[in-house]
């Protein structure tokens, strides 16, 4: 077949079953080593479709990297093998497995690891009653780490609504928050209180929710109240926090003072002792805090996300979730960013302080290598005075010696009969000559010196 102008080309997928067909272009390239996680991740945790009437049981606990997350792959291992599962891939963060007339629902997160059981309620008539099947979360249920959360979340079947309030009276009317979702085909409900099994009831009315809306919103709910508990650990770091943090400030503003009137170099290093006290304290208590701070802000952030897309109305008489959590879980988050911003705002006017107090300490120091150098310059002065004044004594008691010597040499002649003219006035006659020369040799011997000092 002859390719006419400007036709669009075909493109085919080689055949799996024809290992002569020519690779496609992806195929030939080396793949970077994180590829295929970053292209899963966008899957990773994908909405399940569920069908009322359903339970969700959720469990989150801390279990940070190393040992602890080890332990727990490996109890989970355990669990999927008395199950006749397969255990998750070494690099898995999420599996899921059939489990006793449910679905268990494992998930690893950077500091936590959550277990979702969901499964059929025995009576659909109310919410929060016993469940059909046996979750795995018994005695021999392994805990892997701390208990952080716990949510049961029902998804009950009214058609018709009628139903509302008589599905609403289990929860707490103080705290009840409802909310009329995906276009009024749900009503989403909690009070988030805990149950006598210690954990949060959430309730989802079915009236007319597809399972993709279900199982989306299912979902959403878990995450909002697994997301808002994590949230609210910042707190707590927060109040750890908050003593140093003031403490800093007032001797801060102590020594800020000081640094004023301060006065000698003696006066401002103590003053600089001081301040680099303070900001290791600071940096000692900002690392301690620095990682709950950011986790609480990032979870805060997914908390905002979530409820924006629930797409919420808040049902008449009723406060709905965005208005409630706003009222509950702002102040503790406006709490974490006031002690984080105090932190760094701190750190800062340390750096500053000390800056300042560095530079005075230079000053003077510079001020006192001034004074030292003056006074080695005048020593050097009068060095070099009193050594021109002894060169100069020198050149005469040389002089001296030497027309000694020369008196000698004459005398010896006269004697010899050498010379006619008399030893004394020869020795007189040369005294000019002598100091000349031994002036001429001094002044050369010392400008040798000072050439080689120079260089």
């Amino acid at each position: 077949m002859t390719e006419q102008p400007g036709a669009p080309t075909i493109v085919t997928r080689p055949s799996a079953d024809d290992p002569d067909a020519p690779l496609a272009d992806g195929a030939r390239f080396r793949p970077h080593p994180q590829r295929a996680a970053i292209l899963g991740e966008i899957h990773a945790r994908p909405f399940r479709p569920v069908a009322g009437p359903r339970v969700f049981l959720m469990y989150a606990f801390e279990v940070p990297a190393g040992d602890a997350a080890r332990a727990d792959r490996a109890a989970l291992d355990i669990l999927c093998e008395a199950q006749g599962q397969p255990g998750p891939r070494e690099d898995a963060r999420h599996h899921l497995i059939p489990f006793d007339g449910g679905t268990l629902r494992w998930e690893r997160h950077a500091e936590f690891t959550t277990y979702t059981w969901d499964g059929p309620i025995v009576d659909a008539t109310l919410p929060f009653r016993p469940v059909a099947g046996t979750p795995p979360f018994g005695a021999g249920f392994r805990q892997p780490g701390p208990l952080v959360v716990a949510v049961r979340l029902d998804i009950i079947v009214d058609p018709g609504g009628e139903g509302r309030g008589r599905l609403l009276q289990p929860f707490e009317p103080a705290s009840l928050c409802v909310a009329d979702v995906e276009d009024g085909r749900g009503v989403l409900a909690t009070d988030f209180r805990q149950d006598g099994d210690g954990r949060t009831r959430i309730l989802i009315i079915d009236a007319g929710l597809t399972a993709a809306e279900a199982g989306g919103l299912a979902q959403r709910a878990l995450e909002i109240e697994l997301y808002r508990t994590l949230a609210m650990l910042g707190l707590p770091a927060t109040q750890r926090a908050a003593p140093t943090v003031t403490r800093i400030e007032d001797e801060l503003a102590r020594l800020t003072g000081a640094i004023r009137e301060s006065r000698g170099l003696a006066a401002n290093r103590k003053l600089l002792d001081d301040l680099c006290t303070l900001t290791a304290d600071l940096e000692a208590c900002a690392a301690q805090s620095a990682y709950r701070f950011g986790a609480s802000a990032a979870y805060h952030q997914i908390v905002q996300d979530r409820l924006q897309s629930l797409v919420e109305r808040p049902a008449r008489g009723f406060s709905g979730w965005a208005e409630f959590l706003g009222r509950r879980l702002e102040p503790a988050m406006r709490t974490v960013r006031a002690i984080s911003d105090r932190q760094a705002n701190l750190s800062t006017k340390l750096s500053r302080a000390a800056q300042l107090l560095r530079t005075r300490v230079d000053i003077e120091l510079e001020q006192q290598s001034r004074d030292l150098l003056d006074s080695m310059d005048t020593s050097a002065r009068a060095q070099l005075t009193l050594q021109e004044t002894v060169e100069g004594l020198s050149v005469a008691a040389v002089s001296y010696y030497v027309v000694g010597l020369l008196g000698y040499v004459f005398k010896g002649l006269k004697e010899a009969h050498v010379i006619g003219v008399d030893a004394g006035i020869l020795t007189g006659v040369s005294v000019p000559f002598v100091v000349g020369a031994m002036f001429l040799v001094v002044r050369r011997i010392r400008l040798a010196h000072r050439m080689r000092s120079a260089h």
